[in-house]
């Protein structure tokens, strides 16, 4: 053992697998040592959201014990109380490294951070070893169920034992896992999407379809599952789960400055995701979830993620407290859109379904209005569900990123008398006018809208993902709308 190292992370060559360097101050009545230190560790490398919640001890009597290769359905820190062990590791996640071996020996100054699905074993290289180990999942005779092993004497491993097993003490289980060629792969994390039937959620269903994921993704919607109900949380066995992507939300802005509506909007948007941040925060779940430019009061004509919120009305309040709940989770993505498009009713529709009766002489309709003096950008959902997954598979910093289409900004006016013009040639049918002018005659309670709902895109752009231009977008959503 080595005294006075300084803490470090070295990476090994299977993906997520990392040593640790330790500091152990040492003289002649023994050691001691700082096991786990979260702060200084990850800021040496280990990741963010390992939040342990429960600390094993293995104890070896005797040299040449050894433990067999499981792979289990959690990340674990692996440190060395006393004594020496020699550790294999071996990748039994799907994918190109499966299989993959990594060995080395650890002591009290050396120890190993070991992601979920990958196997590890060990071999007692003194007597009265003890390891000790912290996990971020509950052992549960359920999760049982759900791991995989290899053999430790597959030629094909090709793991050099320092004591020959013939020699060693094994379980008998141990003795008989399969080998590599026949052992099931770790199945991944499962992923839950909320509002699965709503634009965002039919988008992320149909990218995770074509990328292949159906299987470990599992969808529903408030009929199956209302998470703004504290009753029904106990549907879910939630140790399954590495994300949740929360598309639900209540989206009836002027509706939600009625009484009834008031109180449904805060359900959806501000009691059900902080339900959901705190459930994924108990769970070690990573959280998405979707945000509005109604959390501005649109004064500034460029809204970046670190604006202070300033809602207007119901709507974009239930908004904002929704993004500060889900910021209390530690591993969490707030994806902020405006002006959203998807499959489903929205402006884009319904302006083109106007264009085709204005171009139509026995309809009787000859113009149509439409506000002129809001300002932003459309969100085409295809692209919110490609921003999120490159979030996900990016490993990108937690926190806000804004996430709409990019190019010009433009009017509701502007951009329906485009889609006037790209449906039937009519553009000169929209006739421009103010909010004031349009909410004029309104029957019912109309909810303040910010006129500036423009957001600054350089933070998404900086993690790899370019939005496309949302103009290129229509011209392809209105062709599909065609032929359809």
């Amino acid at each position: 053992m080595e005294f006075e190292k300084d803490l470090r992370a070295e990476e090994t060559g299977i993906p997520g697998l990392l040593v640790f360097d330790l500091p152990v101050h040492g003289d002649a009545r023994g050691w001691f040592k700082e096991n786990w230190q979260r702060a200084k560790m990850v800021a040496a490398g280990m990741p963010a959201d390992f939040r342990p919640v429960q600390n094993n001890v293995s104890f070896n009597a005797e040299r040449g014990v050894t433990r067999g290769i499981h792979a289990e359905p959690w990340n674990k820190f692996i440190s060395v109380a006393a004594g020496s062990v020699f550790g294999a590791w071996v990748d039994l996640r799907p994918g190109k490294t499966f299989g993959r071996v990594f060995t080395c020996t650890l002591d009290p100054s050396r120890a190993i951070y070991v992601p979920r699905g990958v196997g590890n074993s060990f071999q007692a290289l003194e007597d009265g070893t003890a390891y000790t180990y912290l996990v971020d999942a509950h052992w549960s005779a359920e999760l049982k169920k759900t791991y995989t092993f290899v053999n430790l004497a597959d030629p094909e491993l090709a793991i050099e034992w320092p004591i020959p097993l013939s020699e060693c003490t094994l379980s008998e289980a141990d003795k008989n896992h399969p080998m590599l060629a026949g052992a099931i792969p770790m199945a991944p994390e499962r992923t839950l999407v909320t509002g699965c039937n709503g634009q965002l959620g039919r988008a992320v269903r149909a990218l995770a379809e074509e990328r292949g994921l159906l299987g470990s993704f599992d969808f529903c919607d408030i009929d199956e599952f209302d998470f703004s109900d504290p009753a029904q949380y106990d549907r879910y066995d939630w140790s399954l789960y590495g994300t949740v992507i929360n598309c639900g939300a209540y989206t009836a802005v002027d509706r939600a400055e009625t009484p009834e509506g008031r109180a449904a909007c805060w359900r959806a948007n501000a009691t059900g995701p902080a339900l959901l941040a705190r459930t994924c925060a108990e769970h070690g779940i990573m959280l998405v979830h979707v945000s509005s430019d109604y959390v501005f009061d649109g004064t500034a004509e460029n809204h970046g993620e670190g604006e202070d919120l300033s809602p207007l009305g119901v709507y974009g309040q239930t908004k904002a407290a929704g993004d500060l709940a889900v910021a209390g989770c530690p591993a969490h993505y707030v994806v902020r859109s405006s002006w959203v498009i998807g499959d489903g009713k929205n402006f884009v529709r319904t302006m083109a379904g106007l264009a085709r009766r204005c171009a139509d002489p026995a309809d009787g309709l000859e113009r149509v209005t439409v506000v002129d003096d809001q300002l932003g950008r459309l969100t085409f959902t295809d692209q919110m569900a490609e921003g999120i997954f490159a979030l996900l598979d990016g490993h990108a910093p937690y926190g806000t990123y804004n996430l709409t289409g990019s190019g010009r900004v433009a009017s509701w006016a502007q951009i329906a008398r485009e889609v006037f013009e790209l449906t039937c040639g009519n553009g000169d049918a929209v006739t421009p006018v103010t909010t004031a002018e349009y909410y004029a005659s309104a029957a019912g309670p109309v909810s303040p809208r910010p006129v500036h709902s423009d957001l600054d895109l350089s933070k998404i752009h900086a993690v790899g993902f370019s939005p496309r231009d949302w103009e290129d977008e229509l011209r392809e959503y209105l062709f599909n709308l065609e032929e359809a």
